[in-house]
C-alpha cells in the first residue's frame, strides 16, 4: 500500500489522495481541444469557400459547437478544482509556518509512501528533509488521514536522535509531536508567498 491511493490511520484505501496537486492540461485532454480547434477551422474555411452544401455545414457546425462546448466544461471545471486546492494548500502551509514559528525545536520530514496500515497507527517511509536522510518510521494515528506527499512538521524526540548517534533504524512518531501538515506538491508553486522559517533541529550527518 505504497502507493497515493492509501492514507495513514484510514481503512478506504483506494479513496483518490487529495495531497496530489489536481492536473490541469493533460493529453487526453488538449488532444481533443486542438482537434476541435483545427476542426472550427477547417469548417470557417469551408463556410467561406462555400465548399459543402449548407445542411452539411450546419450540421457540422452544431457538432463541433457541442463538442467545444462540453470540452470547455471540463476545462472549467479543472480550473475551479485546481484554484480550490491551492487556496487550501495555502490555508495549510500558512497554519504549518505559523506552528514552527511558535514553536521551540521542530524539523519537516515527508511522508514518501504508506507501507502498512495497523488499528493504532501506520508503517510508513519518511525523508528527513533537511538532512535529505530516508528512513522507516511508525506514526500513531492521528485524528485526521495524512497521505504520501504530506509534510508533517514536528518535535523531534531527543531519546530517539542524538548529536553524535547514529540514526534509529526506526524512528517512531507518536500522535502529539507532529503540530501540522502541509502538501509537498504545493511547496513550489507557493514558494514566493511563503516564509520558510529555519529549522533549528541538529542531527547527525551520515
Amino acid at each position: 500500500m505504497s502507493d497515493g491511493n492509501s492514507r495513514l490511520g484510514a481503512k478506504e484505501p483506494m479513496i483518490a489522495n487529495p495531497v496530489l496537486k489536481p492536473k490541469l492540461a493533460t493529453p487526453a485532454l488538449v488532444l481533443p481541444s486542438v482537434a476541435i480547434l483545427v476542426g472550427l477551422a477547417c469548417l470557417a474555411a469551408a463556410v467561406a469557400a462555400n465548399m459543402q452544401p449548407s445542411w452539411v455545414l450546419l450540421v457540422l457546425g452544431a457538432a463541433f459547437l457541442l463538442t467545444a462546448t462540453t470540452v470547455s466544461q471540463i476545462w472549467l471545471t479543472r480550473v475551479r478544482h485546481l484554484h480550490t486546492w491551492m487556496e487550501k494548500a495555502k490555508e495549510q502551509w500558512k497554519n504549518f509556518d505559523e506552528a514552527k514559528r511558535i514553536h521551540g525545536t521542530t524539523a519537516e520530514i515527508s511522508v514518501l509512501s504508506v507501507d502498512a496500515l495497523e488499528p493504532t497507527g501506520s508503517w510508513i517511509t519518511i525523508k528527513w528533509n533537511r538532512f535529505d536522510h530516508i528512513q522507516a518510521a511508525w506514526l500513531e494515528a492521528l485524528s485526521e488521514p495524512i497521505w504520501p506527499g504530506s509534510v508533517l512538521l514536528i518535535s523531534p524526540d531527543a531519546a530517539q536522535i542524538m548529536p553524535g548517534a547514529p540514526w534509529p533504524a526506526t524512528y517512531y512518531v507518536v500522535a502529539s509531536d507532529c503540530l501540522a501538515w502541509a502538501p509537498e506538491a504545493a511547496r513550489e508553486s507557493l514558494a514566493d508567498t511563503r516564509y520558510h522559517a529555519s529549522d533549528r533541529l541538529r542531527l547527525p550527518r551520515l
